[in-house]
């Protein structure tokens, strides 16, 4: 039976601790599953919920994005998928009677947890000027509000359209095609902090802003590795793939700051053997220093040159630019600075080169932890190098592979939501609905946050997320939203994000990806993008947890009709009406998209083109896949300083928090914590189970700090130190970012700890 939420907020600073866990999912799995989906859902809803997850006939998964295989098991899902599920499903509801109980002081008061704990929203809501109660109000008084709003801006470009991964294709594409209609190119996304990096390294390199493998390549591969990633906690069914590559024959190769325990052991559920040993899965683990990955990576690169027959050369003839600059960049790469730079010890860098020369396919995946540094996007381009130079990429059981974090954010940037978007597309949205798209860059996160911090921007419009809980510099970015005239927020539950508010406020309640989608032509369904460019439908199965929802696509061309008026000749209409005459019109806009409504209707979906894979053709400025040779960096830390990474608990999604457990890492009841390496805090004089302040320090002299952290002595490598976010995004400034793709750095911030007063 299902359980009411929480009525105060649990304490999270007195976390309990104990020895971390070195093999992942298994009995515990099954069981943390279950009695999270049956506090949520009951037993009967999350049987009937559950077995429909990600089936071909069924709903993808709102968590993450990692792909389905052909031949899927009738539980196909992970432990956090179906928290992610219940949680969505949850018979726990937040009505008006809730918000008339709880003023907006008191739920800015509340922790990220107690708010998500209390259901789904079942109305729309209005805060007025002045308030401090959120009350009911009709849809239509909703969008004259926000229409009010947008027609009194002195520039479309006061506006901000921001876009959460969990946006379907259909309503990304109205989304976009509404801001545009409007004037605008201000559409950030999730992506600018999470996989910015990654497209603006790929991109120039491969030609193609993507990964370039599927999931067969992963069961070829030689060797898959693993980088800045934990699979375990943010993409648990990503190990069946790397299980299933190792019974193929597979080796695999761990790189990252922390020992993880799904990259240790993998206790598959669904198999007697996961139920008992398990895989291992890692062969080797090289336990690198935050920020070292582009020194390691140059090293092997300078290796294998000076190895004979390693090169690929006809590859890199017939397919490759600029190797010759890279090559002499390359050969001056010096063991001592990269053993520093990494705090890797010799012999298992050769044994890395060793197996990277005993293999002819290749796979490197990796997510923020290497996506998330100043020096992100070069130290992408040297895994490109890395793979070019043995000619893994374009071919089967090799290439890149970034793991997306969101079920669909790679699918809304495919769609258009874009602040740089590319002029191929803007040229076939003008000739498809006949309007002159705006060509002049909009702002990403970052720069949203300092236009509504300026003044320069206005209206904040965010399509699903929690933007204020998501984004760095936790006191810049809540100020900088509290200067907005409006802040409109499409969500299925509360958040923080609804407590730190503009002048006025909207929150406009959504069906989630779990829920039938009833309109005037029939049952609709969605479509989204896998992490490797695969498209499939999704289909809702339960009644929607209130009369009052309207579905993403219904919300935007609603909205549409009433600000843009009815000589506009979008038919927003017909579009909310039947939604595959929304996929005909992305049909005849984005490529690879041709005849999207029958090829979306074979089971499973369809692959999108990716010319470096398919035909080993490099859609790039030289028309050939591209070296590169920037500097080698890596974070240099001053005397009595740690580098800081923030990162997520196992009962955690994003800025979602399902529990206050880290169950993998030994973290029990608290949130609050920060991980450092036993040498590192005999030296800073940190025992175990003391408390701190985290400080952190960057170039423009603010304090930023982030009290009452308990003190945990963990296997991090030498240096470096984690804790959890949003409690520690505070620390990120809003200015510290990667050049070139401008996501924030929040994987390597310099920290000192300072005795806390709570302790």
């Amino acid at each position: 039976m299902a359980t009411k939420p929480p009525q105060g907020d649990p304490v999270q600073d007195a976390p309990k601790v104990a020895e971390r866990k070195r093999a992942a999912a298994g009995l515990p799995a099954i069981g943390h599953t279950l009695r999270m989906a049956h506090q949520q859902m009951g037993v009967k809803r999350t049987a009937l919920t559950l077995l429909s997850v990600n089936q071909k006939d069924g709903f993808d998964c709102p968590g993450c994005a990692w792909p389905e295989p052909e031949h899927r098991h009738k539980a196909e899902f992970c432990e956090n998928g179906a928290k992610a599920v219940a949680e969505e499903a949850t018979l726990r509801r937040v009505t008006p009677e809730f918000f008339a109980a709880h003023p907006v002081s008191d739920l800015a008061r509340r922790s990220g947890y107690w708010l998500g704990q209390q259901g789904r929203l079942t109305h729309p809501m209005y805060l007025p000027e002045g308030a401090d109660h959120y009350e009911p109000v009709s849809w239509e008084r909703a969008f004259d509000i926000v229409a009010e709003e947008l027609t009194a801006l002195s520039s479309p470009d006061e506006a901000v359209f921001y876009t959460s991964g969990r946006t379907s294709n259909e309503a990304a594409f109205l989304y976009q095609l509404f801001a545009r209609k409007l004037g605008t190119n201000n559409l950030p996304d999730c992506s600018n902090m999470c996989h910015e990096s990654s497209g603006s390294a790929l991109s120039e390199t491969i030609g193609v802003g993507k990964g370039s493998v599927l999931l067969d390549d992963l069961y070829q591969a030689d060797v898959i590795v693993v980088a800045g990633q934990n699979p375990g906690t943010n993409h648990p069914r990503m190990l069946s793939a790397l299980e299933k590559a190792k019974a193929n024959g597979a080796r695999v190769v761990s790189v990252n700051p922390l020992p993880e325990a799904g990259l240790e052991r993998f206790k598959n559920p669904q198999t007697p053997k996961g139920l008992t040993a398990g895989t291992t899965l890692t062969d080797l683990f090289l336990q690198i220093r935050i920020g070292g990955d582009q020194a390691l990576f140059r090293l092997l690169n300078k290796l294998i040159l000076d190895t004979p027959g390693a090169v690929d050369e006809e590859f890199v003839r017939g397919h490759t630019h600029g190797f010759e600059q890279f090559a002499e960049a390359a050969r001056v790469a010096d063991w001592d600075e990269t053993l520093a730079a990494t705090g890797l010890a010799r012999e298992d860098v050769e044994r890395f080169l060793r197996m990277v020369l005993d293999s002819e396919r290749i796979v490197v995946c990796w997510a923020m932890g290497l996506t998330q540094h100043k020096h992100s996007v070069p130290m992408i381009r040297e895994i490109v190098n890395f793979l070019l130079l043995r000619g893994n990429i374009g071919r089967p059981g090799a290439g890149v592979c970034p793991v997306r974090g969101h079920s669909n954010v790679q699918g809304d940037r495919t769609m258009g939501i874009f602040e740089r978007p590319a002029p191929a597309f803007l040229d076939a949205l003008e000739r498809e609905f006949g309007f002159a798209p705006p060509r002049e860059h909009g702002y990403d996160v970052v720069r949203a946050i300092r236009a509504l911090r300026d003044g320069e921007a206005k209206v904040f419009f965010a399509m699903g997320g929690n933007f204020v809980s998501a984004s760095p510099d936790t006191e810049v970015t809540e100020a900088a939203m509290r200067r907005a005239r409006l802040t409109v927020h499409v969500s299925t539950k509360l958040n923080r994000s609804h407590a730190v508010t503009g002048a006025r406020a909207l929150i406009l309640p959504t069906l989630g990806r779990t829920e039938r989608d009833l309109q005037a032509s029939g049952e609709q369904f969605v479509t989204v993008e896998d992490s490797m460019g695969m498209v499939h439908a999704s289909r809702g199965r339960l009644e929607p947890a209130s009369p009052h929802l309207l579905s993403e696509p219904a919300i935007v061309c609603r909205l549409a009709r009433r600000v843009l008026g009815t000589e506009d000749d979008v038919p927003w209409e017909e579009f909310e009406k039947d939604y595959a005459t929304v996929r005909d019109r992305i049909a005849r806009v984005v490529p690879g998209f041709e005849d999207f409504n029958a090829r979306v209707a074979h089971p499973g979906g369809f692959a999108l083109p990716h010319a470096p894979r398919d035909e080993r053709r490099f859609p790039t400025a030289t028309g050939k896949a591209n070296f590169t040779a920037a500097p080698v960096e890596y974070p240099r830390l001053p005397e009595g300083r740690l580098l800081l990474q923030t990162l997520r608990s196992h009962d955690q999604y994003n800025t979602t928090i399902y529990g206050l457990d880290d169950r993998y890492r030994g973290i029990r009841n608290g949130r609050r914590v920060v991980l450092v390496n036993p040498d590192d805090a005999r030296a800073l004089k940190l025992a175990d189970g003391s408390y701190v302040d985290l400080v952190s320090e960057w170039k423009d002299g603010v304090e930023r700090r982030a009290p009452g952290f308990r003190v945990v002595h963990y296997p991090t490598a030498r240096g470096c130190a984690a804790a959890y976010y949003p409690e520690t995004n505070v620390l990120v400034p809003l200015d510290a970012t990667a050049d070139v793709s401008n996501t924030p750095a929040s994987k390597s911030v310099v920290v000192r700890l300072e005795q806390s007063a709570t302790d």
